[in-house]
């Protein structure tokens, strides 16, 4: 007769202790680790999704939102720019008991925890979703090259974080010709997978031996025939340089490069190229910043000022400005203002030398596609855009959109060639910058942009914009809703969304509408 009292107990006991409980978080954007604390010794259940923000020598962390840098949210200095430093600061948990290989990123759905504490988590459960390894490999997300119809020239930009052909063993890049042919593998991988006609790649040892390798092999796994730029360089050097990789077939360059060295050498050039089907052409521009490291030897205004943007900012802008003066007399050289600048400007979204750029008319495409939900680099645990796609006015129009393809910023930070890893994960500490363009001459189909955004109580009315693409995102840029607009009276109820401040995103004919959305 003691046996079915002991089963109730234990039955007792699961329900009213082990169970966990459901939490709901209203305002992910800023919640806090105090947040835990009525949970402490608990088990609980998230109904939102979780991200993991930190996957560094084994440490996970987690937070119910993505940690962003602060200067490439906010401007420097600014209250919005104090706010998010302090809730990065206490918006993230470590949590034990993760099993297998997971990326900065990837969402913990249903996550359930042991709350050991307001700095501790175990993990019970959870199904991961989105951004992993086998995500990647599926490709890249052409949809976010297309909103603005078909592209008919692909432009990849990247950081290669110094690729050597030779010059081994300087502390910098492989040690040896072993690690050298790992590097060569994963780089031609992902290059080659994205199939760009043009390439611009910075952090390449001078000389013309390691670009020629990366072309050779871009011509061997795409069949198609490529080539480079020389500068007329003569043997590799111990130092890097920015270059221009290209298929012939596609595009032909025109007249010669450009190059300032305003600031550190070798590393910003102009070049324009021709489009072989259609005549039109435009100017590409491929850039790499003084960094921000080395600021024990930085002084006077290159020094750290305390305002998240690091050493050498003075230096940044300078080159920022050097770039816009050389595109003046690159555009009176060719005669055509269309420019495309990419490169690893060594200074996030909302820094100065980006801002010196937007201030001189240009337009950053990563606001422009993607409001602030974009990324390209992660540096202890806050992810922002270091390498940049920045289009001048005519040009913008002739962009079908932008993507970056995340193979490297989300994995562990060990380069993986150096321990003989031979996928395409982690080949550079920069992730791939990828645009789409559909020069004048496609364009000649597109008419004035009629779509029209109407309003009835809680329903949203988009007429006149079938086959473009609709984006809503919230204020803090995350994209919460994405679809194709399937016919000429889309309507989408608003009522499903919780209230608040809203970004809308819609993409048809060439352009962008652009309008706040509240919901009461």
């Amino acid at each position: 007769m003691k046996r079915p009292l002991i089963l109730l107990t234990a039955l007792f006991v699961f329900f009213t202790l082990g169970a966990a409980n459901t939490i709901h978080i209203d305002d992910p954007e800023h919640w806090t680790a105090n947040d835990l604390l009525p949970y402490v010794g608990q088990t609980v259940t998230f109904d939102a999704d979780w991200y993991l923000t930190a996957n560094y020598n084994g440490n996970y962390k987690v937070s119910p939102r993505r940690i962003y840098s602060p200067t490439n949210q906010e401007i420097p200095l600014s209250t919005e720019y104090y706010s998010l430093v302090s809730l990065n600061n206490t918006g993230t948990v470590n949590i034990n008991g993760i099993n297998g290989y997971h990326r900065t990123g990837e969402r913990l759905h249903n996550l359930t925890v042991r709350v050991n504490s307001t700095s501790s988590l175990t993990l019970q459960s959870c199904t991961w979703v989105g951004n992993s390894r086998s995500d990647l490999r599926k490709g890249i997300n052409m949809e976010d090259i297309g909103f603005n119809g078909e592209h008919t020239i692909l432009v990849c930009g990247m950081n290669l974080r110094y690729y050597l052909a030779e010059n081994f063993g300087t502390g910098y890049g492989p040690d040896n010709a072993k690690q050298h042919q790992t590097q060569r593998t994963k780089v031609s991988k992902v290059l080659s997978m994205i199939n760009a006609d043009i390439y611009g790649l910075v952090e390449v040892e001078q000389g013309p031996a390691a670009v020629q390798e990366i072309a050779d092999d871009l011509t061997r796994l795409t069949g198609r025939p490529y080539t480079f730029i020389n500068f007329g360089e003569g043997s590799s050097g111990s130092y890097t340089k920015s270059c221009y990789i290209y298929c012939s077939a596609t595009v032909t360059p025109v007249g010669n490069f450009k190059y300032t060295n305003s600031g550190v050498k070798y590393r910003k050039y102009m070049q324009a190229f021709r489009e072989n089907a259609s005549g039109e052409v435009f100017i590409y521009s491929i850039n790499h910043f003084k960094s921000k490291s080395g600021g024990n030897n930085a002084s006077g205004a290159d020094a750290d000022q305390g305002d998240g943007q690091g050493a050498y900012n003075a230096s940044r802008v300078q080159e920022a400005q050097a770039v816009l003066n050389l595109y003046k007399t690159m555009m009176q050289t060719v005669n055509d203002s269309d420019l495309l600048l990419m490169g690893d400007l060594n200074a996030y979204g909302k820094e100065d030398p980006i801002r010196t750029l937007t201030d001189g008319g240009l337009t950053d495409l990563h606001r422009y596609f993607h409001a602030d939900s974009s990324y390209s680099y992660t540096y202890w645990n806050e992810a922002g855009y270091l390498d940049h796609a920045i289009a001048s006015g005519k040009m913008l129009r002739q962009i079908t959109g932008m993507t970056v393809f995340h193979v490297n910023s989300d994995e562990l930070e060990d380069y993986a060639y150096q321990y003989g890893d031979t996928s395409m994960f982690r080949c550079s500490d920069h992730d791939p910058v990828i645009v789409g363009l559909r020069l004048d001459s496609h364009s000649t189909n597109l008419t004035v942009n009629t779509a029209d955004v109407l309003w009835y109580g809680s329903d949203l009315t988009i007429r006149n914009a079938e086959g473009g693409h609709l984006r809503i995102y919230d204020i803090w840029g995350r994209l919460i809703y994405d679809q194709l607009i399937p016919n000429s009276s889309f309507c989408f109820s608003t009522a499903q969304l919780p209230q608040g401040l809203y970004i809308l995103h819609i993409f048809y004919n060439g352009g962008l509408i652009q309008e706040k959305m509240l919901v009461p």
